[in-house]
């Protein structure tokens, strides 16, 4: 497994998407900037908010564009058949490429994180706030949920990149699940919490098939901690722990389901 890790490492620094990707990163935090000197109060909660929304779009697209360079494209390209030479399983090469992949990940989240970081500090240089941004623990942890969320599309992009025939196939779809999954809670919420501000007739259309969404699919938004750093306000320890427990399970199930996909998979 290690050989397809660092395969897949050396490939994903090295490839185009890397440094567009990360640039758009890069404009994002800008543009997060730029929103906070537009704001009349409180800048940096602005500015912290906006990042991280920025931060999550540019680090699913980077683990979109990976798939499809890494997986997808070796698998249309039949050069996939030279990495499955060697003596090994073929789990390997699906949760090399899975691990290798999560590792760029999270070294691209540790840098755009700590601009951002670094970017909100300046922001609210001159201000004197009533309620200052959390940026220690609860800003990490915040972080690390956002990198969990994105595991959790990426995981989903790889079963379907060795499940389908078409290349763009894992970045469509993988770009739907991500905005679904974490829109996905706060749909349940206006129409079945709130029972879409009274109007019944909403609910009984689209309630059915909500419900059915929301047990196929992970609410990804238990995964947006960002209240804990832009208010201080932490999670309950329930919620946290059935949120780790869902992005993990679903992540396991993916595998699971890839590296069946794959074994099964002929490439002649």
């Amino acid at each position: 497994m290690i050989p397809f890790i660092r395969s897949a490492w050396r490939s994903g620094l090295r490839g185009r998407s890397f440094q567009m990707i990360f640039a758009i990163g890069l404009l994002l935090i800008g543009g997060a900037y730029l929103a906070s000197l537009f704001s009349p109060r409180q800048p940096q909660t602005v500015a912290l908010d906006v990042g991280l929304s920025g931060l999550r779009f540019a680090l699913v697209l980077q683990a979109l564009f990976w798939v499809q360079e890494l997986v997808g494209r070796e698998i249309e390209r039949k050069t996939v058949v030279l990495s499955l030479a060697y003596p090994v399983p073929r789990s390997h090469y699906v949760l090399g490429r899975f691990f290798g992949i999560a590792l760029l990940l999270a070294v691209a989240t540790l840098i755009l994180a700590l601009l951002l970081w670094l970017m909100v500090l300046s922001s609210g240089r001159g201000y004197d706030s009533a309620r200052q941004v959390a940026l220690g623990l609860p800003y990490w942890l915040t972080i690390g949920g956002l990198y969990l969320d994105v595991l959790v599309v990426l995981g989903f992009a790889l079963c379907l990149a060795t499940l389908s025939t078409v290349l763009v196939l894992p970045l469509a779809l993988g770009a739907v699940f991500a905005v679904i999954g974490r829109s996905l809670g706060s749909v349940m919420d206006f129409l079945l919490t709130r029972q879409a501000d009274g109007d019944a007739e909403m609910v009984a259309q689209f309630g059915p098939v909500i419900r059915v969404i929301y047990r196929l699919l992970p609410d990804l938004s238990r995964l947006d901690w960002r209240d804990w750093t832009l208010y201080n306000l932490a999670p309950d320890g329930a919620g946290l722990t059935w949120s780790l427990l869902m992005a993990g399970g679903y992540i396991l199930l993916l595998l699971a389901i890839a590296v069946l996909a794959f074994q099964r998979r002929e490439f002649a």
